[in-house]
């Protein structure tokens, strides 16, 4: 459509009307390079990813029981819900959901009749995977999600869907907020820039 609008001086939008009943064959998305053999760039990146990884795993080596309530207070302090009365967060990633859950779960003692979690997912996908996917994933049976948000999806703000959505796992406690939120602030508070 590009080379069309070109060659007769009008808008690309102006030629998509003239030709959207126009079946065409769409240009193949590799840039041109051959099927085969990976491209030695992509090689490379392959091989720095790598590298980044093991010296990663090396780096962090063995997590101790207050490394891990620090990552997940850093987490909450980004994914979480600040909203009072409950401690909530939503992810398309189990792992960081459950790394939170496991985290919540052996800091404080949890009533596991208060625990709810919640589906986002694009209609046409199927609710009921995803609800038994997220309830393994998060230790949250079923019966205890909450009606799943059902999202239409808009083409021109993505194209991308999750299969199994995004979940939300929320416990409704507001002391438990208040604290996971104290604790928060008492990590933040050695980071104020003064005024």
């Amino acid at each position: 459509m590009g080379e069309i609008a070109a060659e007769l001086g009008v808008s690309k939008s102006s030629v998509s009307i003239w030709v959207r009943d126009v079946g065409f064959e769409p240009r193949p998305t590799n840039r041109g390079h051959p099927a085969g053999p990976k491209h030695p760039m992509r090689l490379k990146k392959e091989a720095e990813i790598e590298q980044c990884r093991e010296e990663a795993v090396a780096w962090v080596g063995e997590l101790s029981a207050r490394e891990h309530a620090m990552f997940c207070l850093g987490l909450y302090a980004g994914e979480g819900s600040k909203t009072s009365g409950t401690v909530s967060m939503a992810n398309t990633d189990p792992r960081y959901l459950r790394t939170l859950l496991a985290w919540l779960r052996s800091e404080f003692d949890l009533d596991e009749h208060r625990m709810r979690a919640r589906v986002y997912l694009h209609e046409g996908l199927d609710i009921d995977e995803a609800t038994d996917f997220w309830s393994k994933m998060l230790g949250v049976p079923a019966g205890q999600f909450q009606k799943p948000y059902r999202a239409v999806a808009d083409s021109s703000i993505r194209s991308r869907k999750h299969p199994r959505g995004c979940a939300t796992a929320v416990y409704s406690d507001a002391f438990l907020h208040r604290r996971v939120m104290a604790r928060i602030d008492a990590i933040t508070s050695q980071f104020d820039i003064p005024g």
